[in-house]
């Protein structure tokens, strides 16, 4: 998905021109629909983001509670697996931050 997102970007980046208003306004609908989109990734994303942040946390007291070696792997799993879903999130709330802001360039042009 953030693949997708970053090529979709660069497209709008490298448009400036429009052969007509019909075309420019077809883009914008497309836009418009693709934000929706990535804006329910990122809020689906979210929620597994803040889900796994709980269980970290929740181990952690685990660990605190009752010190085995299965509760101290039960944290690093879950350390393990946020890191790369606060990176993700972050690519994605990045990334329709900037589908905004391209929508409001093309809208000018």
């Amino acid at each position: 998905m953030a693949k997708y997102l970053k090529e979709y970007i660069r497209l709008l980046e490298s448009i400036d021109k429009f052969d007509s208003e019909d075309k420019k306004i077809e883009l914008l609908d497309e836009l418009v629909l693709k934000i929706g989109f990535f804006s329910h990734e990122r809020l689906i994303h979210l929620i597994v983001t803040v889900t796994f942040a709980i269980l970290t946390l929740l181990s952690l007291i685990l660990c605190y509670i009752n010190s085995s070696l299965s509760s101290y792997a039960l944290l690093i799993l879950f350390l393990i697996l946020l890191v790369p879903y606060i990176w993700h999130y972050y690519v994605l709330e990045n990334g329709v931050q900037k589908l905004y802001k391209e929508y409001d360039r093309i809208g000018k042009l």
